[in-house]
């Protein structure tokens, strides 16, 4: 993933080395597609859109570039309903809010799933008691006003040491999904824990810690496997950890879940945005593998993309 990130960040130097612009997104003298495609948002999704960017800029020789921002879900939409970006990755769908906010503005979201994901529980790899824990477990762990301070608080015949949390900021869409699905309502949640809409920091607060306990994406797991451990969750039918197999399934529940991205209706109508999307689409199943989040099935970014030809994009509506 670094070495895409590195690379991506070479292109977008090399094409401003060359004074290569095109803003408004319009092809080229000689017919090429042209122009810049700016995408902020989720830093769940940031690894997904990152591999699609640098796959798609080496691809057009730097006649797009695409720029892509890590200010976690809730900031990123608020970018993205002022309309200054074109793109939103989105760890979890738009709220009715976000809709109405959007809407005030003149901004018309469009919704397509590109990925899998299974939120990881994990531990610093020097833990040895902790193997799997319950939602009810976890609730008492990270809920508002909890009393849980050292390992022996969360279960007898833990050790009496101190628990020390890490999880995504209040930004993160991450955290919006993980409340809800654990704490029993969205936003609900303990203050005292380091926090970050940048997963990168909390992998290296995990990995530095015995005492952690951290949540966040699969694919920053699998990527720092050796430096962490994961924990199974057991959601009343047994332990089950992360995988592809179990995500896909829904066996891995609560905590298996859809990731976004939320393009501008306006935006879509640039052919450099309505090009980076379509290629997206196209390239989502072997790149989403590729960075450790789960594929979709093969017709849903089929049907993402007959959208996209058919003219018929259907707006994101917001909560039911």
């Amino acid at each position: 993933m670094k070495s895409r990130i590195l690379a991506a960040a070479m292109a977008a130097a090399a094409l401003a080395a060359c004074g290569g612009d095109a803003s408004n997104g319009a092809g080229g003298a000689d017919g090429a597609v042209t122009g810049v495609v700016e995408v902020d948002g989720s830093s769940t999704v940031y690894p997904i859109t990152e591999a699609v960017a640098e796959e798609y800029m080496l691809g057009n020789e730097g006649a797009v570039r695409v720029t892509v921002g890590i200010s976690g879900t809730g900031g990123g939409f608020k970018r993205f309903c002022a309309g200054e970006i074109d793109i939103n990755d989105a760890s979890r769908a738009i709220t009715q809010s976000e809709v109405d906010a959007c809407g005030a503005a003149g901004v018309e979201p469009l919704e397509f799933a590109v990925a899998y994901d299974g939120l990881s529980v994990v531990v610093n790899p020097e833990n040895d008691w902790a193997q799997c824990l319950t939602v009810e477990e976890l609730r008492r762990i990270w809920e508002p006003g909890s009393t849980v301070t050292t390992w022996a608080d969360v279960r007898d015949g833990f050790p009496d040491s101190r628990i020390v949390l890490y999880g995504p900021g209040t930004d993160s869409g991450t955290f919006d999904y993980f409340t809800e699905a654990i704490v029993g309502e969205e936003d609900a949640s303990r203050s005292d824990y380091t926090a970050s809409e940048d997963d990168n920091v909390l992998v290296q607060g995990v990995a530095g810690d015995r005492g952690a306990l951290g949540y966040f994406g699969y694919a920053y797991y699998e990527e720092n496997a050796e430096r962490m451990r994961v924990l199974g969750v057991d959601n009343g039918s047994g332990c089950v950890t992360p995988a592809p197999e179990t995500v896909n399934s829904g066996e891995y529940a609560p905590l298996s879940r859809p990731v976004f991205i939320y393009v501008a209706a306006s935006a879509l109508e640039r052919p450099a945005v309505e090009d980076f999307v379509r290629f997206y689409m196209e390239n989502a199943p072997a790149l989403v593998r590729e960075v450790g989040y789960i594929a979709l099935p093969g017709p849903m970014y089929e049907e993402n993309l007959n959208r996209l030809v058919g003219g018929a994009v259907a707006p994101a509506a917001g909560p039911e």
